[in-house]
């Protein structure tokens, strides 16, 4: 089992400068991948996309490849003061037009990337085998840490269905004795009632063969230890657990359902109200889980 969070991260030298590459992820039902890098590599984003797929099927993504200097500083950094003039420029321009003018976050972006000083960023076809082999160091480690969280969930999830169980077990237990019960407030309310009819009587006997019957959850409480079995087994596989598992966990649910409507009975009432309760937590911590 892995969770859908990790962090990943790996250096290299790439000529007199260095390389890092960073990996990270949250949770999020499909991949959404993100790539940050300097525009002269744009055209390895593929070759990225498809490594770091072999290693995340599922979560939120993002990939940032950063070269420095010896200094440690940006290898390519912008010219400020060139940047700073034309927003100068744009400034007096949205004034002697009336407008506003509140740069954006993006816009700042846009203007100080167009004023990047002379690149020192070697070529991508020279640099593919160093940041390819760095990306994989990275998302070894990304995954090794999302392995480690995911031991930590499956710890929780067995736990989880250990309650699960046992919650199931007690309406299991006390089922039977639900029709015994119905038959006697039926008979004491006959009896309130001024009706004093033979326990033998066709109609009541009748009227609790009916209930037993509409009551009956002897195959909602098979499914569900059934459906018990499939997530114990699902969460120890390998491979992608979060979309299986949110289907099973969706037919538990409906299995609680309708036992908590078929029984009429407060005990079980009870049971069911903490099964949902319980499935809840179970559906909540999953989303976490690739």
């Amino acid at each position: 089992m892995k969770s859908m969070t990790g962090f990943g991260r790996a250096t290299a030298s790439l000529g007199a400068q260095t390389l890092t590459v960073q990996v990270s992820s949250v949770n999020r039902k499909t991949l959404d991948l993100t790539v940050k890098l300097p525009e002269e590599w744009e055209s390895l984003e593929p070759q990225i996309n498809d490594l770091v797929r072999k290693y995340a099927v599922r979560g939120k993504v993002h990939v940032d490849l950063e070269l420095t200097g010896a200094s440690g500083e940006a290898s390519v950094p912008w010219d400020e003061t060139a940047a700073g003039e034309i927003l100068v420029k744009l400034a007096a321009f949205a004034a002697k037009q009336g407008v506003a003018f509140n740069p954006t976050p993006e816009l700042l972006w846009q203007v100080a990337n167009s004023q990047r000083k002379s690149s020192t960023v070697p070529a991508a076809e020279t640099a593919q085998p160093v940041i390819l082999a760095t990306l994989e160091t990275a998302l070894k480690a990304f995954v090794e840490m999302r392995g480690k969280e995911g031991s930590a969930l499956l710890a929780d999830f067995l736990a989880r269905l250990a309650i699960l169980q046992n919650h199931a077990t007690a309406i299991t237990e006390h089922a039977p004795q639900v029709p015994k019960n119905y038959r006697e407030q039926l008979l004491q309310r006959l009896r309130q009632a001024g009706l004093e009819l033979d326990l033998n009587d066709d109609r009541v006997l009748k009227e609790i063969a009916l209930f037993a019957d509409r009551c009956d959850i002897a195959e909602e409480l098979t499914r569900l230890r059934s459906h018990f079995e499939q997530f114990t087994t699902l969460l120890k596989s390998n491979g992608e657990i979060g979309r299986k598992s949110e289907f099973i966990l969706q037919e538990m649910g409906r299995e609680v359902h309708t036992i908590g409507s078929k029984a009429n009975d407060l005990v079980i009432s009870r049971n069911v109200i903490e099964l949902k309760n319980e499935l809840e937590r179970v559906r909540e911590q999953i989303a976490n889980v690739e």
